[in-house]
């Protein structure tokens, strides 16, 4: 019975330490279901199924003949102040999810252990419980009630001449009389022999069955192990970890009104649904730890021969940045081989474009009254080929278009898309219901005939590279982007002129550009004084498409007068004219 005994305690003890390691990774199940998932470049399709709210998307289905429509898009406010009542309790919200998520340290740390381990311990408790009643149930009924203080029993265990052994095996051979042929002398011997037999079982059954540590089997020891972890719950509970700090492109997430500002872009992004901004922006963190971008940051020399693929140049008319993405330069065959030929080079393609539109992005001015946002151009020219047929190229595109979208919401200001063949307003036609009209309204189209005209509603002439129609140019010039410049339009079959007046001696230095010229142009200087001499400066002709893109040129006078320019537009169409002029005093 005590053999018994034993084996069903140690069955019952070796069934625990069974469960608690089967528990471990159960318990760690929920823990990594609970990292939000990271965004990769392969699920671009699914998320562009949803109509979410981020700017950074390929296109829109809008008619190139309907630029005036993204006009209707006006960025909001990012004074607090000036937000409506939902909105103002939707940003609360928001802050109070954010600072309990701080406190739980649910940000830059793995999901809270603590309720991974509370977890862990339910299952481990009831699965330990129900052993100890299967325990009970049969000591209860195996043993004796006189052997189930056999626990205590062998720390304190009797001498074998102990007495009482002999009585009870007296008081159980009384009922078996002896012989009356048996003396009683003989009577005395037998008796003497079965107790010396009783007391060598006493001996074997405490040698057998008695295990040497007590301790072990004894119920204080449960006790002993439960202690430990409530002074480790008591400790936990008495000194709770600091709130973690967490930054997003350089701001804390609670700080001050930049960070007020970083946050209403998330909820702009989900519509002021708080729950789902919550999620979007646990989102962008982690994946942004995952990327490593503050180390992407110090990186250098990721993006040689890109430069002239991806660029910032100059700000449009409300002061914002503009970054030009000019596609057709991957027709050069070297410079698309190093950049897209296996998966490594793409990746360091991807990772340059981040780490471009990250130290972008660091430049803007957070606070409620600064521009935080970006113009984005698209030059499509020379990108049928491109797009259509070159898989590579197409796919880290993608990539890096998902990217922008999932992990920097509400940071462009307009889209606009120049040179765009007529496939991809195709295409767009077919891919815009998957955009909100948020989104869509941000975005421009415009041929290649409107390319300019497009470019000067948004950016100052000045501010455009030349090669899209503007007056900026690399290098040392007269003229800077702090010298303005004038518009204006050449009526169809009709000479215009412009004069630059000379009011004392000195050097009047111009530059003039028609776009698309294919008219003729001249310029002379005509004195104030009567009877004084014209001079012919520029002598008339006619400039074709390919000539120069921009006539300058410089005139120094000693004498009142003025510059008359002279164009002459035999054309059946209205040209675009800007110029712009300045006096240099004569030394």
């Amino acid at each position: 019975m005590a053999e018994e005994t034993k084996k069903s305690v140690h069955e019952a003890v070796a069934g625990t330490e069974e469960v608690v390691v089967t528990d471990v990774p159960e318990a760690e199940k929920p823990t990594e279901k609970e990292v939000p998932p990271q965004p990769e470049a392969e699920c671009g399709v699914e998320k562009a199924e949803k109509p979410a709210a981020e700017e950074v998307v390929e296109g829109g289905a809008v008619e190139e003949n309907k630029i005036t429509e993204s006009a209707s898009f006006k960025e909001e406010s990012n004074k607090v102040d000036d937000l409506i009542d939902p909105q103002k309790k939707a940003l609360d919200e928001f802050k109070l999810l954010i600072q309990e998520a701080l406190n739980k340290h649910e940000f830059t740390a793995p999901p809270p252990l603590p309720a991974a381990k509370e977890e862990e311990k339910k299952p481990e408790e009831k699965k330990e419980e129900e052993p100890k009643a299967e325990e009970k149930k049969e000591e209860e009924e195996s043993k004796p009630e006189e052997k189930k203080e056999s626990c205590e029993a062998p720390s304190e265990v009797p001498p074998p001449s102990e007495p009482e052994a002999p009585v009870e095996k007296k008081e159980e051979e009384k009922p078996t009389p002896p012989p009356a042929a048996e003396t009683s002398e003989s009577v005395v011997e037998k008796i003497e022999e079965k107790a010396e037999a009783a007391v060598e079982e006493i001996k074997e059954t405490i040698v057998h069955e008695v295990p040497p540590p007590p301790a072990e089997e004894c119920p204080p020891v449960p006790a002993e192990e439960e202690k430990p972890k409530v002074e480790e719950a008591a400790e936990e509970t008495e000194s709770p970890p600091p709130p973690e700090e967490v930054s997003i492109w350089g701001i804390p997430l609670l700080a001050d009104e930049r960070s007020d500002v970083i946050l209403l872009k998330f909820l702009r992004a989900r519509d002021f649904k708080v729950k789902e901004a919550f999620s979007m922006l646990k989102s962008v963190v982690a994946w942004r730890k995952e990327f490593k971008i503050d180390e992407l940051l110090e990186e250098e020399a990721i993006g040689e021969g890109l430069e002239k693929v991806v660029y910032m140049h100059g700000v449009d008319k409300e002061g914002h940045p503009v970054c030009y993405n000019a596609f057709g330069e991957f027709q050069d065959k070297d410079l698309y081989n190093n950049t897209f030929a296996d998966a490594e080079k793409r990746a360091k393609f991807l990772r340059w474009r981040i780490q471009f539109l990250e130290k972008s992005i660091r430049k803007l001015d957070f606070s409620p009254e600064g521009i935080c946002t970006i113009v984005q151009v698209n030059d499509l020219k020379n990108s049928p080929g491109l797009f259509l047929f070159k898989k590579e190229l197409r796919q880290a595109t993608n990539q890096a278009l998902q990217l922008l979208q999932d992990n920097y919401p509400e940071f462009v200001a307009k889209q606009v898309f120049i040179n765009v063949p007529w496939w991809y307003v195709a295409y767009n036609r077919m891919i815009s219901p998957f955009f909100t009209e948020r989104t869509k309204s941000k975005f421009v189209f415009a041929g290649p005939t409107k390319t300019a005209e497009t470019l000067f509603k948004y950016i100052a002439p000045e501010q455009v590279p030349v090669q899209y129609g503007g007056l900026s140019r690399k290098g040392e010039q007269e003229f800077t982007t702090a010298d303005p410049a004038i518009e204006e339009f050449i009526k169809p079959a009709s000479k215009h002129t412009i004069e630059l007046p000379i009011t004392e001696a000195c050097t009047l230095v111009w530059e003039v550009r028609v776009v698309g010229w294919d008219i003729s142009y001249g310029a002379e200087f005509v004195p104030t004084a009567e009877g004084g001499y014209t001079w012919i400066v520029q002598k008339s002709r006619k400039i074709g498409p390919s000539d120069e893109p921009i006539i300058s040129c410089s005139f120094k006078s000693g004498e009142p007068g003025k510059i008359v320019l002279t164009l002459d537009n035999q054309t059946s169409k209205k040209k675009k004219l800007i110029y712009r002029s300045k006096i240099k005093s004569s030394e």
